[in-house]
């Protein structure tokens, strides 16, 4: 098990580099080899009981967000050999943070049991895109339910600005996102939210677990730093409603209530994967059981930002009722798993 533990820190490496933490990743490849058993928190962490991979506990995100945390509080001996303060070589980054397991081992062994909290808000640029794109279409108000919600940053996707070279979608106040767009831009078609509701699991407090929320956010990230305080900050402000609950349990009883006069949108972003196989098809079952009752007039559609079987980014599937009894599926383009790309295929 301790080997392969290991592995699953030097793949979590290769990720964060790929995502823009050289930092982060410097630091779990030498914890992949640094780590000794004979601690408290070393010895949880080798001898990981389940799914250490990313696509399962996330481990190294766990140890990585539990050690970020400790480097954020003030005065911690931690922070001087992490950003913004001048990068320490990898034996002086390792031999820190082998230090502040043990010091602060109850702290790690408490974090380590709480999975990772990724609130991406540059997910919200697809998402905005949708909503035009959706408002032309139909020109119906929407009713908002997100699975998976975490904090909420994303179900309040309508108060982000999303920028596409001389183009504005969204409040001028709203988070500034700016991914590299390939493709034609969406509609320029404000939508109009008239309910809006979440589920999660574990869901997170935008201002309680705010310190646990941005620990998560690397380093040497200091943009996607301050733009997920700024979503932090509005979700604090506008409470969206988020129910503790199993995502498709709370499905099924969402979508027994018709919305006439307004369009139901049921969307997610990379949370889908992560529910259990039956619970899946589960999932598909009620959303083709309620699209095969939609109407012109109580439309329903769902909006999955999802892993596929390509290596490149998300998929940006809609599939849209009334339109049979497996609904209009429109590929709407693919997406960087943290938003930092779209490549917008939706048809004119």
């Amino acid at each position: 098990m301790t080997e392969a533990v290991r592995a699953t820190f030097r793949d979590q490496a290769a990720s964060c580099e790929a995502l823009g933490s050289p930092f982060t990743a410097r630091l779990l490849r030498g914890l992949a080899d640094g780590l000794c058993a004979g601690t408290p928190v070393a010895d949880r962490v080798l001898g990981w009981v389940g799914d250490a991979s990313s696509r399962g506990d996330a481990l190294a995100l766990r140890l990585a967000g539990g050690l970020h945390a400790i480097a954020r509080r003030p005065g911690a001996t931690l922070a001087s050999v992490y950003p913004p303060n001048t990068a320490a070589e990898t034996p002086a980054l390792i031999a820190a943070a082998l230090a502040a397991m043990t010091e602060h081992a109850d702290f790690l062994l408490a974090w380590l049991g709480q999975p990772p909290q990724t609130n991406e808000v540059r997910r919200s640029a697809p998402l905005i895109a949708a909503g035009h794109w959706l408002t032309q279409r139909l020109g119906l108000p929407l009713v908002l339910s997100e699975l998976g919600a975490s904090a909420g940053l994303n179900l309040l996707w309508d108060n982000h600005r999303l920028q596409i070279g001389p183009v504005a979608y969204g409040p001028p106040e709203g988070v500034l996102l700016q991914p590299h767009w390939h493709g034609a831009p969406p509609p320029l078609c404000p939508p109009r939210i008239i309910e809006r509701a979440g589920v999660d699991l574990q869901p997170v407090d935008p201002q309680a677990d705010r310190a646990r929320l941005l620990a998560y956010i690397w380093p040497d990230q200091p943009d996607r730093m301050h733009r997920t305080e700024v979503a932090l900050d509005l979700a604090a402000r506008m409470r969206p409603h988020i129910d503790a609950a199993d995502a498709i349990d709370w499905l099924q009883q969402r979508l027994r209530t018709r919305y006439q006069g307004a369009l139901h949108l049921i969307f997610h972003t990379v949370a889908w994967q992560y529910f259990p196989t039956d619970a899946q098809a589960r999932g598909r079952a009620l959303l083709a059981a309620a699209g095969g009752a939609a109407s012109d007039d109580a439309p329903l559609a769902h909006l999955a930002m999802e892993a596929d079987a390509e290596v490149n980014g998300a998929a940006l599937t809609l599939t849209l009722w009334p339109g049979g009894p497996t609904g209009e599926v429109i590929r709407l383009g693919r997406v960087d798993f943290h938003g930092r790309w779209v490549d917008w295929q939706a048809p004119a």
